[in-house]
């Protein structure tokens, strides 16, 4: 079979394009294309298959690749013909056609069956377009210039059948010997007319006289008007703040089904929920942390439904677990403690009383075989995690260091961990079938699901101790100071070692997003900066302002001295103190500091090696605590200018965040100030940018090329230049939150949202609407004039019809999805309104650790029978062409 690939594209001198065929299985073929006339490249290729995926890579004249796409094309083959002349495009990841086409869509058009092409041997061309289209009353029709293409008449248009999700075909026969001119267009069935041309200039191909060749016009991108494209609302809740009347004090996995059901009738199509992931440490509170996973595959424990088992409760326990479920959902907030230990014992119990029928279940036994990748070392962690009461690997007896041979035993029956392993096993198998008879309800719905891909992993997880090669141990992640905390944020999280995951191409994110994908069809990444550069900190550092960026381009010695900078490593890099800055920030405690450091007789002041670091202080003062100065002297470690980093033999130095505001810097002379704010605004905003790119664009598209979830990134706080870039490179979507803007203004306009944006009026590290309406009057009186358009004087509380304007402000604009927390929702109806707005608050990033017990105060089925308030609802959503 021969097939002769063209393709326009504007190449530079010098540049070159490759053609590159991915057989499964098989050594990729590279072809180089020769460049023709007009833009015009070409190459001739033998194939051998009735299927082909290929992609162009843009190489220059040393053969760097320059560029490549990172979305395949693919073709099927007639088989009536021998020879084909393929019409190419680029293919972008941008192109809507490959962002818009994933799980969303399929979820959507949930009754799609494909239809078959009929390619007869008088046939000319066949025309293939990528238009993933939402509207099921929808299809794909083209008209040209030629007779048979109807002669731009409407009522003579071509009509195509979709072959795949967003894939339209068609073959015709076009006898006519002329350039032929075509668009495409958007047909109403159920006007049973043309409704719509498609934008920009007219598409064009070449005659076909050869009776024994076909042409396959490979189009990408129809080129949708806006409001021909996916938009969609939402709502957001943390799957445990759900509130029903079958619950455990808790929300579960079946709540979401009611949650659906009040979403349908409101019009909205998404629901968008925190990581459910099980973060299970050490069975107190500090496990309502979302974000800190034991594992990134197992589900969480708390979220399982005790009367949706495989098995009932014994008789016995009946009473006391209805008496201890009535208690549980009483309370206002969650306790976590209760409700965790409480679901455990029934558990355990409903496990012990049936072991024998659930180790002979089939499809308990499948499941663990489908998962044994990832479920055997979760179960032993889970067996050595109780056994040892930490979850601190380092600390256990026996099995610290991960053996996979020494594992395996634990899921075999003479093994005295064999139960505990199976019951561990077994809870998943019960949390799986929940989850997925919940989403498999929702897309009954047509609803979808958008899940929460945390950044980091838990230090003393799963995945820490079976794999700590692709993590920096030594390292911790975090976040500089923001809005939210002056001191930055340390998560306490290892770091990734990109350069071991790219050695195996990327294969645990790979596998990350493949278990992902069973449940979602949309996902948040948490902190997707972290991709371009991370927060890091030494294991010294306690603050997360003793942290840098990792990857960066660092300052090395010669650059202080280019720069006449009198460097000095005790005088940059550590603690700077003297009688002053003492008295500053100790006053008459002063004298209770020379515990912790010395007089150097010279008018400063060092601390001791025994408590030279924040940690060396905070592990001291846990045992031995000191009152007031604790956090003043643990603050006054961060008083230094530069942080040192040993890298390939050699010291290298990264400027403190804010180094013009530390003590430190204010003792320098004026000329010295200077120099060094110069190598500061260098180093933050000039010379890491380029590395940032590059580093993102290495390892971003093999990851999302992985998955078919549409993919959301949020982008909050200090953004470099690079990350809107690649972003809309990659077709990521970004987050707008009204008062985060990455602009250096007030709030964020979201009628100014493009389409690659959800918008929001409030975020789960938010206070909500009507918090925020108090924290700041003048903020909020100008708010109130300048944003919505009010006249006088603010109102002291947000009131119901102002929530209702702000809504509004994020439904009617561009942007792909507006999606709001339940409370913003509830904020406009006095009614349905929490007297106790403190209590809606789901997270504050200045506490660590904080406490996630938020709750819904009204029961979520009863939301679905507020026939005027849903209808309101509705009634926005509609009208702002959302529905």
């Amino acid at each position: 079979m021969r097939l002769y690939f063209i393709i326009d594209y504007r190449a530079k001198a010098g540049e070159s394009l490759e053609l590159v065929i991915n057989e499964e299985g098989a050594t990729a073929q590279s072809h180089t294309l020769f460049y023709a006339e007009n833009g015009i490249w070409k190459c001739e290729v033998d194939y051998f298959s009735k299927s082909i995926s290929y992609q162009y890579k843009l190489k220059d004249e040393k053969g760097v690749i320059l560029r490549e796409e990172f979305v395949m094309h693919k073709l099927h083959f007639p088989h009536n013909y021998k020879e084909f002349v393929i019409f190419d495009e680029w293919n972008n990841k941008n192109f809507p056609e490959n962002y818009l086409n994933n799980k969303i869509l399929y979820n959507k058009l949930n009754h799609f069956v494909p239809e078959k092409i009929t390619v007869l041997k008088k046939h000319t061309h066949l025309f293939r377009i990528e238009a993933p289209v939402y509207n099921p009353d929808w299809k794909i029709v083209l008209f040209g210039s030629t007779a048979s293409l109807g002669n731009w008449n409407y009522e003579k248009a071509v009509h195509l059948v979709q072959t795949d999700f967003g894939i339209w075909e068609v073959s015709v026969e076009i006898p006519e010997n002329e350039l032929i001119q075509f668009k495409y267009c958007i047909y109403d069935t159920k006007e049973g007319r043309v409704i719509d041309v498609e934008t920009g200039e007219n598409r064009y191909t070449a005659p076909n006289l050869s009776k024994d060749i076909l042409h396959i016009v490979s189009n990408h991108y129809f080129k949708f008007k806006l409001y021909q494209m996916y938009h969609d609302a939402g709502v957001a809740i943390p799957v445990f703040s759900l509130r029903s009347k079958d619950g455990f004090g808790v929300g579960e996995f079946s709540d979401m089904k009611k949650l659906a059901d009040w979403t349908k009738e409101t019009n909205l199509g998404i629901i968008q929920i925190l990581p459910i992931n099980d973060t299970t440490a050490n069975y107190t509170w500090t496990d309502s942390y979302p974000y800190a996973a034991v594992s990134v595959y197992a589900l969480h424990p708390q979220y399982i439904s005790l009367e949706n088992l495989d098995f009932p409760l014994p008789e016995d326990l009946v009473e006391e677990y209805q008496s201890e479920k009535q208690a549980l959902n009483l309370l206002e907030l969650i306790d976590y403690e209760k409700v965790i230990s409480g679901k455990w014992k029934y558990i355990k119990a409903v496990f012990g009383g049936n072991k024998e029928r659930i180790y002979k279940d089939r499809n308990f036994k499948k499941f663990i075989k489908d998962n044994e990748s990832w479920l055997v070392a979760y179960a032993a962690f889970c067996v050595l995690r109780d056994k040892y009461k930490t979850p601190n690997f380092n600390e256990w007896k026996t099995h610290k260091k991960y053996i996979a041979g020494k594992i395996s035993p634990f899921f075999s029956p003479k093994n005295k961990d064999y139960d505990e392993s199976m019951l561990h096993a077994w809870v998943q198998y019960q949390l799986h079938l929940q989850l997925k008879d919940a989403v498999d309800y929702m897309h009954s719905l047509g609803i979808s699901v958008k899940g929460d891909l945390p950044i980091g992993i838990y230090r003393y997880s799963v995945e820490a101790w079976t794999e700590p090669e692709l993590f920096g141990m030594d390292f911790q992640a975090g976040a500089p100071p923001d809005q939210f905390t002056e001191l930055g944020q340390n998560w306490e999280f290892p770091t990734y070692n990109w350069e071991a995951m790219k050695a195996d191409d990327y294969r645990w994110w790979k596998n990350r997003f493949k278990v992902l994908e069973q449940y979602f069809d949309a996902m948040r990444i948490d902190h997707i900066l972290g991709f371009f550069r991370i927060w890091r900190m030494p294991i010294s550092a306690t603050q997360g302002i003793l942290g840098y960026f990792y990857p960066a381009v660092p300052i090395v010695l010669d650059e202080f001295n280019a720069r006449s900078i009198p460097f000095s490593f005790d005088r940059y890099c550590k603690p700077f103190i003297n009688g002053q800055i003492l008295w500053d920030y100790f006053g008459e405690d002063s004298g209770k500091t020379l515990e912790f450091i010395n007089n150097n007789q010279n008018g400063t002041y060092s601390f001791k090696e025994e408590f030279d670091t924040q940690r060396k202080l905070s592990d001291f003062f846990k045992k031995n605590p000191r009152g007031p100065i604790e956090e003043q002297l643990i603050s006054l470690c961060a008083n230094v200018l530069f942080l040192p980093e040993e890298r390939n033999g050699q010291t290298v130095y990264h400027p403190r965040f804010n180094v013009y505001n530390t003590e430190s810097y204010k003792y320098l002379s004026d000329w010295e100030k200077k120099a060094i704010y110069e190598l500061y605004h260098d180093y933050f905003f000039k010379r890491q940018d380029h590395l940032w790119y590059e580093k993102a664009m290495e390892k971003l598209p093999v990851i999302l090329n992985a998955t078919k979830m549409l993919i959301c990134g949020e982008d909050l706080g200090m953004v470099p230049a690079s990350v809107p870039i690649v972003m809309d490179e990659l077709a990521i979507i970004a987050l707008k939150v009204q008062r985060m803007p990455s602009e250096n203004i007030p709030f964020y306009n979201p009628k100014n949202a493009g389409y690659l944006n959800v918008v929001t009026a409030s975020s789960h590290d938010s206070s909500t609407l009507r918090q925020w309406w108090k924290e700041d009057p003048a903020l909020t009186q100008k708010y109130f004039n300048q944003h919505l358009n009010q006249y006088g004087k603010a109102p002291e509380e947000l009131t119901a019809d102002l929530a209702e304007i702000i809504m509004k402000q994020h439904l009617y604009n561009d942007a792909m999805l507006a999606i709001f927390p339940i409370q913003e929702f509830l904020a406009t109806d006095p009614a349905l309104t929490n007297q106790n707005m403190d209590q809606e608050r789901i997270n504050n990033p200045a506490v660590f650790p904080h406490y996630w017990r938020y709750r819904m105060h009204l029961n979520v089925e009863d939301l679905k029978n507020n026939t005027s308030f849903n209808q309101k609802i509705a009634g926005w959503i509609k009208d702002s062409g959302r529905a």
